[in-house]
């Protein structure tokens, strides 16, 4: 997800009225700030209220650095999920190849999860196909993850964004599909677990996992200076749902940042 009003950049935030300026002009500032004026650069910092793991009834509270920049002609993108290359735009439609981290699971994250071992670090690679029809943006993404649970997930959404004054509102829904190897490896019970863990053997199958449904607000302060809530429900569904991983099938998540746009 992503999307964003026609009004806004690929961060979400407007130019705070600067206008169209080319590189090189005198109004750019000169040194590391002026370089960083022409890769669009978000800093910033927060925290995210969570679940400890997917299907845990616990939550933590996760402090969360924001980085983002958009640079070669606003054709690369980084940001908080990992590098965006976008490789066909034309109208309204956008082709992109991407590629991140996938964090895996620690047993250590909860009680629930002793004795089903660690799920290591994978890196992610996918593509993204969008289309922009005035405020709403549709997307469909697949990820595929080297390492780690060794899975395919893709994944299909939209999402609303509108101004209001000093105001972007946002809202969107997703849905996510995984493969067997994903599934396995996050709500799946081998013999062997259940015996270490108390919990029962389960078999998990591909399907959709997850339906997700967001809200946000962000507050355009200053001309650089923004602050951004946002609220998430998922609700778990098909064999995970069903998992005797899962302690709860529905799972809030809110998350609040301050960033600084240059």
């Amino acid at each position: 997800m992503g999307g964003v009003a026609e009004a806004t950049d690929v961060n979400g935030f407007d130019d705070g009225g600067r206008g169209a300026v080319t590189p090189g002009e005198s109004s750019r500032p000169a040194g590391v700030r002026g370089k960083l004026h022409d890769w669009d650069v978000v800093l910033g910092a927060g925290a995210i209220y969570t679940p400890k793991f997917e299907g845990s009834k616990d939550y933590k509270v996760v402090p969360v650095p924001l980085i983002s920049a958009s640079f070669f002609n606003d054709y690369v993108h980084i940001g908080p999920t990992g590098l965006l290359v976008d490789l066909y735009k034309v109208d309204n439609i956008k082709v992109s190849a991407k590629g991140g981290i996938e964090f895996g699971r620690d047993e250590d994250d909860s009680d629930h999860l002793e004795g089903l071992g660690d799920i290591d670090t994978g890196a992610v690679v996918g593509g993204v196909i969008s289309y922009q029809l005035g405020p709403v943006e549709l997307s469909a993404g697949i990820d595929k993850i080297i390492g780690g649970s060794d899975g395919l997930t893709g994944t299909f959404g939209a999402e609303y964004s509108r101004f209001a004054g000093k105001f972007i509102f946002s809202t969107g829904a997703s849905v996510t599909w995984a493969d067997k190897n994903y599934m396995k490896s996050y709500f799946g019970v081998t013999p062997l677990q259940s015996a270490r863990s108390g919990l029962g053997v389960y078999d998990a199958g591909a399907g959709f996992k997850r339906v997700d449904l967001t809200a946000s607000v962000t507050y355009l302060a200053s001309e650089n200076w923004f602050i951004r809530g946002q609220a998430e429900l998922g609700i778990l569904t098909g064999d995970a749902r069903k998992s005797p991983i899962v302690q709860k099938e529905i799972q809030p998540s809110v998350m609040m940042f301050v960033g600084y746009k240059f």
